[in-house]
């Protein structure tokens, strides 16, 4: 499936922690979904492209659309938020103290819901790490 956005994922907008927490939900019950390609058009550069090809983040990408959708600027920001923030606790050891998990799934601070709803989005679509540290607690 292709998604093509007028903006660089820069551009996109904040959400609400309680749209991004209900995606998490959704996503939690996901099933398989066929691979999904975003494609971002800006106005400066070559467009920016993005493959979900991973049977997970193809899934998520699909219970987002099923949550808030994926027509909107907002849909595709949530989508890619999610899917940065499972990036950030997978990979970000600063991240840890924000999250546990266990065998029933991840407990996330609502420090960590709220930073990740506002964090600025880079160019590649994944957060701005620095802006996302700033807007947690010390």
């Amino acid at each position: 499936m292709l998604h093509l956005i007028s903006a660089p994922p820069s551009c996109l907008p904040t959400v609400t922690r309680q749209d991004l927490e209900r995606a998490w939900e959704s996503a939690g019950s996901s099933r398989a979904a066929p691979p999904r390609f975003f494609r971002f058009i800006g106005t400066d550069g070559p467009p920016v492209e993005l493959l979900l090809q991973d049977r997970d983040a193809a899934a998520w990408a699909a219970a987002v659309e099923r949550s808030a959708g994926l027509s909107s600027p907002y849909g595709i920001s949530i989508c890619l938020r999610l899917l940065g923030l499972v990036a950030v606790m997978a990979e970000a050891g600063w991240a840890r103290p924000w999250f546990v998990l266990s065998r029933d799934g991840a407990t996330i601070r609502a420090e960590l819901w709220h930073a990740a709803a506002l964090a600025r989005l880079n160019d590649s679509g994944g957060f701005d790490e620095t802006d996302l540290r700033t807007l947690l607690p010390a």
